[in-house]
């Protein structure tokens, strides 16, 4: 295995490199075709090297924890902005995420509705492309790539346009209370409309997902203790024509309720495939629907998670939609043989094959993971 303890050294060993590479962050995700070659490790790559609190900036290696950044952040009351999600229990593997495979497969949690996705909080990028070229991008810039926004390529391209070397984020103060609205027996176009309307209130909603198999809609409420609290009273009030509401305001609770409904824990020990559809949010009932699977929406329905037979095509299922499925947990064999990956219309098809031979022109950095890096 490949283990560069800095930049330069990666730099060497992609230059070096005499056929492709697999490029390994913490291993807690193993999304995308399975990919053959030499592994490279980016654990070396870690440490935070710039954290101002007053600037609401962080600055770290690839490989270090995410664990390392939140407890950084949490001692500052800060947090990140957009709730990365754990795939461990999801996926059952184990190992420690990095912020570095976090931004490659741009993780975004439930916040996301409110605080935008992680390429949203993404400010620069260092990393190393194909040719073994040392590149950076956006925050504390000293070359730039001119034409380029790479800190938006670089989140979610899966290590296929370059293995990332340090990242920076802009970062939020934490917030003081959590509380959850609750509206039970809904079915999904009544959860669905119900959570627009709470997400179209001016209540600062910053969670809104359904759980059918619990009968539970939830809305997060978070902020000041005594804001929460009067939000929450009006939420309800607002919401009344679904139904009697119940405030949750126990914040253990809530915390770890929406941290299992980000990491997605209710399907974790269900077996089969587990698929990740993003729709728009009106759309998200009727998809559910042709999916017939086990589902739970996330976002305000504009995230359906579904779990399914093993080996289901389930894009040759739903038929024609507006919106892109993503096979997230399945078997190798499975994920060989189905486009893990949204297959992508031919223009956009056309520009992403040529970024790929721009910045990994040997086509060697996590080759076929997504299903068209090679092609």
């Amino acid at each position: 295995m490949l283990s560069p303890a800095t930049e330069t050294e990666l730099a060497e060993c992609i230059a070096d490199a005499a056929g492709p590479v697999r490029i390994i962050g913490g291993g807690t995700r193993p999304i995308g075709r399975p990919v053959a070659g030499e592994a490279l490790s980016v654990a070396g790559l870690n440490g935070i090297s710039l954290y101002e609190p007053g600037a609401l900036t962080i600055v770290a290696g690839a490989g270090t924890p995410l664990a390392e950044i939140e407890a950084a952040l949490a001692a500052e009351n800060q947090r990140l902005p957009f709730e990365p999600m754990d795939h461990r229990a999801l996926l059952g593997t184990d190992g420690e995420p990095t912020i570095g495979g976090v931004v490659a497969a741009n993780v975004s949690g439930p916040r996301r509705i409110q605080a935008g996705a992680c390429r949203d909080s993404l400010i620069g990028v260092r990393f190393v492309d194909g040719a073994g070229t040392m590149l950076k991008n956006g925050g504390r810039v000293m070359k730039n790539v001119t034409g380029y926004d790479l800190v938006k390529l670089l989140a979610g391209s899966y290590g296929t346009l370059g293995v990332l070397s340090e990242v920076a984020f802009k970062v939020l103060p934490d917030v003081e209370a959590q509380a959850s609205v609750v509206l039970s027996g809904l079915g999904p176009h009544q959860a669905v409309e119900a959570m627009a309307m709470a997400l179209s209130s001016p209540f600062e909603v910053s969670g809104a997902a359904h759980l059918p198999g619990a009968g539970r809609t939830v809305l997060r409420l978070e902020g000041f203790t005594a804001s929460v609290a009067y939000r929450a009273d009006r939420l309800v009030d607002t919401l009344k024509m679904f139904g009697a509401a119940e405030v949750q305001s126990d914040g253990e609770a809530v915390r770890a309720e929406w941290r299992a409904i980000r990491d997605v824990t209710g399907f974790a020990d269900l077996p089969g495939d587990v698929w990740r559809i993003s729709v728009k949010p009106s759309d998200g009932p009727e998809i559910a629907a042709r999916a017939g699977a086990e589902v739970m929406f996330d976002w305000g329905g504009g995230l359906i998670w579904a779990q399914v037979d093993e080996g289901t095509d389930l894009r040759a299922r739903l038929g024609a939609f507006a919106g892109h499925a993503t096979l997230i947990r399945a078997s190798a064999d499975t994920r060989s043989r189905l486009a893990v990956f949204q297959p992508e219309a031919a223009g956009i098809a056309a520009v992403s094959h040529g970024l790929r031979k721009q910045f990994d022109p040997r086509g060697i950095l996590n080759a076929g993971l997504m299903g068209g890096a090679t092609e």
